[in-house]
């Protein structure tokens, strides 16, 4: 049996539409594609919000759009819709969303950009399946130059060492550069300034002089790719780093009306196409890659991807879910050592709170991805020692919410960074006017997880991971840990002591370390 699943994205640029069929055996095939350009980026980077012409516009395509998937017999109500930088940043978003809704039945999604990243990374696993190209094998950057935003995925030996969506796209340069009266070389200039400012806190995560793979994607490095690069392979291109440089400075003089007539691409596409590679051969300067990638793949395929493991069954997506887990680990333990935060106490926590939860399954009450949750909470919910020890919780609450953790929402961050302000401290949640206002789901998330962790943290008072082994049995009213070996717990006693209020109010438990 196959399904038929499409996918819209509405960008800084363009309005961009996939429709692919997914079959038994998990792989897909692409049935229909289509692209009108938009001018959203401009719109909502010079006055800061989307006008009624450019609102228009967007309902006209896609109401084109929704005609076309009929033909695929596939309802609005059935089409991912997501929505990038533009629209995330429109000041009117909400009257916007809701125009479309009415006008043209599709609910848009807004994503962030951490989200276009495990997008983007499921779209590039997937395009280089078969290949002899990979990103497990040497330390790479994956890159995508957008309208709005360039998003960044640092990676060593496979495991993810950083994403992040900087605010650095054509159409703002573009903007700077018309609000400024500047030429090519002042956006040379501004964008080598602001990538160079990047670079720093890129370097925290991985030492770019020693990348040796470049992935680049988006329309215009595909352009790139075919005119000054060789295939691989039928979806992965690669471009020398001399070729590519060597294109873009014949391409620099070109008119805007030349490059439409020389690549047949629209005159939107032309007056931001050497701007935009200008941006990637920037990025490339930093690193020590002698190519460029190109895998033919977008974020359209990313959400193809995304929708197929979700039909897939559970057998069939344990390797791949194991693999996400291991990358949103790794990128968050990445952050802990960013912030030199205690490794070993992390990890030890970490471990506790996974099996705290899973001898509570049956009385959480909570999704498996609560879990990760809980265990990412414990592995950052000391990070804010690195400013100040006595007050820790609070800037652990800061820094994990001013971090981007590769496969993690905004409300994941946010469900995350609350479980670490009250891992301690005496205030009641209740009180705190944020916490209230949260949806009552995640209140209960919050509460659950939290205490768990307060336990878990409870066992290595000290810091020294002595206790390596536990049984936790279950009566009426207690919940016994019963340690192995000798230990003398009389720390870790009085630390339960204080901590589990939490658990037994929320649990009904009484907490009994023996």
């Amino acid at each position: 049996m196959t399904k038929t699943e499409a996918a819209i994205e509405i960008g800084s640029t363009g309005i961009r539409l996939l429709v692919a069929e997914i079959d038994n055996h998990g792989t897909h095939s692409i049935l229909d594609r289509a692209e009108l350009p938009v001018a959203l980026g401009r719109d909502v980077f010079t006055s800061g919000t989307i006008s009624r012409t450019i609102l228009l516009q967007c309902l006209s395509i896609l109401n084109r759009f929704r005609e076309q998937l009929l033909g695929w017999q596939i309802l609005p109500e059935d089409t991912t819709v997501v929505a990038t930088s533009a629209i995330r940043e429109a000041k009117n978003r909400d009257s916007v969303l809701d125009r479309i809704m009415v006008k043209t039945g599709f609910r848009v999604k807004v994503i962030d950009g951490i989200e276009e990243n495990r997008l983007m990374y499921l779209a590039i696993n997937d395009c280089l399946k078969g290949q002899h190209v990979s990103v497990t094998e040497k330390d790479s950057i994956i890159l995508e130059v957008g309208g709005g935003s360039t998003e960044i995925m640092l990676s060593t030996k496979g495991k993810i060492a950083g994403a992040h969506s900087i605010r650095l796209g054509t159409v703002i340069i573009e903007q700077q550069l018309k609000f400024m009266m500047g030429s090519m070389e002042d956006a040379k200039r501004y964008a080598a300034e602001y990538i160079n400012n990047t670079k720093v806190s890129l370097s925290n995560e991985l030492n770019l002089e020693e990348v040796e793979q470049f992935f680049a994607l988006g329309n215009d490095m595909k352009i790139a790719a075919i005119f000054a690069g060789e295939p691989i392979s039928a979806f992965l291109w690669k471009i020398e780093r001399k070729n590519f440089a060597e294109f873009l400075n014949e391409i620099q003089d070109y008119s805007a009306e030349e490059l439409t007539a020389r690549f047949k691409i629209s005159i939107n596409e032309a007056q931001s196409l050497h701007l935009n590679l200008l941006v990637y051969q920037l990025f490339l300067n930093l690193t020590n890659a002698d190519s460029l990638l190109v895998p033919e793949t977008n974020l359209r395929d990313g959400i193809i991807i995304s929708k197929k493991m979700a039909l897939q069954n559970a057998s069939s997506q344990t390797d791949i879910q194991q693999e996400f887990y291991e990358q949103i680990m790794a990128s968050a333990l990445n952050l802990l050592r960013k912030y030199h935060g205690d490794e070993n106490h992390a990890k030890y926590v970490r471990m506790m709170c996974s099996k705290f939860f899973d001898s509570l399954k049956d009385e959480l009450g909570l999704h498996n991805k609560a879990k990760m949750l809980l265990e990412i909470a414990a592995l950052l919910h000391d990070i804010g020692t690195f400013i100040r020890p006595s007050d820790h919780h609070e800037h652990s609450k800061y820094i994990i919410e001013h971090s981007e953790i590769f496969g993690m929402s905004k409300d994941d961050i946010t469900i995350v960074a609350q479980i670490a302000k009250w891992h301690r401290g005496s205030k009641s949640m209740k009180d705190d006017p944020f916490f209230v206002t949260l949806p009552r789901e995640t209140r209960l998330t919050i509460l659950k997880l939290t205490a768990i962790l307060r336990i878990a943290d409870s066992l290595d008072r000290s810091h020294t991971q002595r206790i390596n082994g536990f049984k936790i049995s279950f009566s009426t009213e207690t919940m016994t840990i019963r340690t192995d070996g000798s230990h003398n717990n009389v720390l870790e006693k009085f630390a339960i002591s204080e901590k589990s209020n939490l658990f037994e109010s929320v649990f009904g438990y009484k907490v009994i370390l023996v």
